[in-house]
């Protein structure tokens, strides 16, 4: 048997407005891969789009410099949608005194939070690539990462969300009153605005007045062009659960119940309070829940997330009323900060087992995919070749 390393690139930065947080995230992941059974590889995407490669990028403290691309001892790179290479083209622009080279990459594991990375984008890259990944398909992603489109599957599987209105950002610039009208015969204050595909808390409004909505919607709309709006919920409380799995195999984490400073958990309460992530936001665990509404909460997660074609981990958020035993589920992450460590280790798992397990669930994932026929061969060609591209035969 090959003692041979699993080589798996870590993917974090990005081009998105969850930058810095992707940063930390790949630098947890990167610190619980185990050296002994993986090479990891550091990949970083600028805020520009650029990618590069280097021992580096795998220290946090190195990324205080005003530029980490501008240091000598990093490689460009990209990723190769050509299945030949399986993994990294290093300069691939390479001059006079530089040459290209293959870096083959056997599974990658992104870290990279909301646009461009979460949406399904960085996914379709790696289909193309035939390169295994950890987390949830093109579809699934792209799915999670749109709360609009969340709830419009989550209602056809029969779990209750949160009503909403929503519009775009050009129907609020081009008719703000009518937006306004129509939210308020919708609901009554407060409420929540978001911008439609972003995390963190990023970009986030709660109102009591209509002044602070319309201010509220003028700041989602600078980071989306889709606004949700939704009622507030001010009897609830915040529970948490955490989904890891894949096909039909999946197992929910024990539950927990954030306790914010504010009104919700905003970016500063998520990242900046502490140095671990959502780690460091004070927190109940196991949440103060009897034993029905638990089990009926991750059972809730398991479905949604498997109504979402889910695999990988998530982060599940509910508003829950333990007085009369219902919840609504709020959002899905499909990359919680600090990959929910602090759940799982609740349950059993170490972060160094479930970096390992996840892993292991994206080669399960493309081991399934091998599965499919892709290289189908017909005569069509050679019919079509006869007729002419306009449907007529050869004269």
């Amino acid at each position: 048997m090959s003692s041979r390393r699993t080589s798996v690139a870590v993917i974090f930065g990005g081009r998105s407005v969850e930058h810095d947080v992707s940063i930390v995230t790949g630098q947890q992941i990167m610190d619980a891969l185990s050296r002994a059974h993986f090479d990891v590889v550091p990949v970083y995407i600028s805020r520009d789009g650029r990618w590069f490669t280097g021992a580096t990028l795998a220290k946090l403290e190195n990324f205080q410099d005003d530029d980490i691309t501008a240091r000598s001892d990093l490689l460009p790179c990209l990723l190769s949608p050509d299945t030949r290479h399986h993994g990294l083209i290093l300069n691939p622009l390479a001059g006079r005194f530089r040459v290209s080279d293959a870096r083959r990459i056997d599974v990658c594991f992104p870290a990279l939070h909301g646009s461009h990375g979460e949406d399904g984008s960085l996914q379709g890259l790696l289909e193309l690539a035939d390169i295994p990944y950890v987390g949830c398909a093109t579809l699934g992603s792209a799915l999670t990462n749109d709360k609009i489109m969340t709830k419009q599957v989550l209602r056809q599987a029969g779990i209750a969300v949160l009503n909403d209105h929503w519009f775009t950002r050009e129907q609020w610039l081009d008719a703000p009153d009518d937006v306004i009208a129509e939210t308020r015969d919708k609901f009554e204050f407060p409420l929540f605005i978001k911008p439609a595909s972003l995390g963190s808390s990023i970009g986030i409004g709660r109102a009591e007045t209509e002044a602070q909505l319309r201010a509220s919607i003028d700041i989602a709309a600078n980071f989306d062009r889709r606004i949700l709006v939704e009622p507030a919920i001010t009897d609830g409380v915040e529970i948490n659960c955490s989904v890891m799995g894949f096909a039909d195999d999946f197992e929910a984490s024990t539950l927990e119940q954030p306790l914010s400073w504010d009104e919700f958990l905003s970016y500063e309460d998520k990242y900046l309070r502490g140095g671990e992530g959502m780690k460091s936001a004070e927190r109940i665990i196991p949440a103060p829940l009897d034993a029905k509404l638990t089990r009926q909460i991750q059972d809730a997660s398991i479905r949604a997330f498997r109504a979402l074609d889910g695999r990988g981990i998530a982060r599940i958020d509910f508003l829950a009323r333990p007085e009369s035993q219902t919840f609504f589920l709020n959002e899905i992450n499909t990359l919680p900060g600090s990959l929910a460590f602090y759940l799982w280790r609740e349950s059993g798992y170490s972060a160094e087992a479930l970096v390992a397990k996840l892993v292991q669930l994206a080669r399960d994932a493309q081991a399934v995919k091998r599965r499919n026929i892709y290289d189908y061969h017909t005569n069509l060609v050679a019919v079509a070749s006869q007729r002419g591209t306009k449907g007529k035969g050869k004269g």
